[in-house]
C-alpha cells in the first residue's frame, strides 16, 4: 500500500482504492504507474484473487487527471507527449486484460481518464448521485488515450455525443446506455458490489476467468467455422477439466461445490 493507491484484501476479494481525495483522486504520472504495477501483480497470483473492486476515497471516483500534472505536460514535446500517453495505454491495457473480473465502485464524479478506468473494469455499479463527464473537448483535446474502451462501455452512437459535447450527464443516463449496470441509492452502493461479489465468488474459479476471457474473444468477431469450432474446443476442455467435473458433480449430488468450501484449487 502507498499513500495514493490502496489495496485491501479479505478471502479471495481485493479491493483498490485511488487514495488522493485532497485532489479528487485525480491521475498523474505516479498513480498511473502503480495502478499498473497493482493490478499486473493481483493478475499474476492465480486463482487466489476471485474479485477485484476498484473505488475511490473521498467525494470522487475520480476527477481525470492532476492538474499539477497538466501544467507539466504542457511544456512537453511531442516526442515526451507521446511517451506519456503510452504510460497510460499500457496501464489501462493492463487493467482491461486483467483476468479476474474487476468491478467498478462509482460512487462520485467520474471525469475524463477516470471514466477511462471505470470502462476498462467488467462491471460498474453506481451511485444514483454519481455524475460523469468526457471534459476534453472543452480543453482543446480529446479522450484519445481512452476510446477504445470507453466506446465499447457505453456504445458508439453515446460516444458520438459525449465525446464532441463534453456534456455532464448522470446516473440514469449511463444506465441507458449500458455504461451503469446497476444504479443505487449511494447507502446501498456497498451491499450491491457486495452481492455483486459474492455471485463471482460462488462460481468455479477457472470459469469465471474463462468466461470472461470468452467474451474478449468472441465480441465483434464473425461467427466463422474457426470461431464456432474454438468455441466447440472451449467447452469441451472446462467439461474435461477437474473444476468442470466437480461443478456437474456437485450439481448432481445436490452440494456445494469443492471451491466454496475453500477445497482446493481446480
Amino acid at each position: 500500500m502507498t499513500n495514493i493507491l490502496r489495496i485491501e484484501r479479505s478471502g479471495p476479494v481485493a479491493r483498490v482504492w485511488l487514495d488522493r481525495p485532497e485532489v479528487r483522486n485525480a491521475l498523474n504520472g505516479a498513480l498511473i504507474r502503480e495502478l499498473a504495477a497493482a493490478f499486473a501483480s493481483l493478475s499474476a497470483e492465480g486463482t487466489e484473487v476471485r474479485a477485484i473492486v476498484l473505488g475511490g476515497s473521498g467525494k470522487a471516483f475520480c476527477a481525470g487527471a492532476d492538474l499539477a500534472f497538466m501544467r507539466e505536460v504542457g511544456s512537453y514535446t511531442w516526442e515526451q507527449n507521446r511517451a506519456d500517453a503510452e504510460v497510460l495505454a499500457e496501464m489501462l491495457w493492463t487493467m482491461y486484460r486483467c483476468p479476474i473480473p474487476v468491478i467498478a465502485r462509482i460512487h462520485g464524479d467520474c471525469y475524463a481518464g477516470g471514466l477511462g478506468l471505470a470502462s476498462v473494469c467488467d462491471i460498474r455499479i453506481v451511485a444514483d448521485v454519481a455524475t460523469f463527464c468526457l471534459s476534453e473537448a472543452r480543453l482543446g483535446l480529446l479522450p484519445a488515450t481512452i476510446s477504445p474502451y470507453v466506446v465499447r462501455a457505453m456504445g458508439e452512437q453515446a460516444a458520438k455525443r459525449y465525446f464532441v459535447t463534453a456534456e455532464r450527464f448522470g446516473a440514469a443516463e449511463a444506465k441507458a446506455m449500458g455504461l451503469a449496470h446497476e444504479v443505487c441509492a449511494p447507502e446501498a452502493l456497498d451491499a450491491k458490489v457486495d452481492a455483486v461479489v459474492a455471485t463471482i465468488v460462488a462460481n468455479g474459479p477457472m470459469a469465471t476467468r474463462a468466461c470472461k476471457q470468452l467474451v474478449h474473444d468472441v465480441a465483434g468477431h464473425e461467427i466463422t467455422p474457426a470461431l464456432r469450432s474454438e468455441t466447440a474446443r472451449r467447452i469441451a476442455d472446462i467439461r474435461a477439466s477437474a473444476e468442470g467435473r466437480e461443478g456437474v458433480q456437485s450439481f448432481l449430488e445436490k452440494r456445494k461445490p469443492a471451491w466454496a468450501n475453500g477445497e482446493g484449487k481446480h
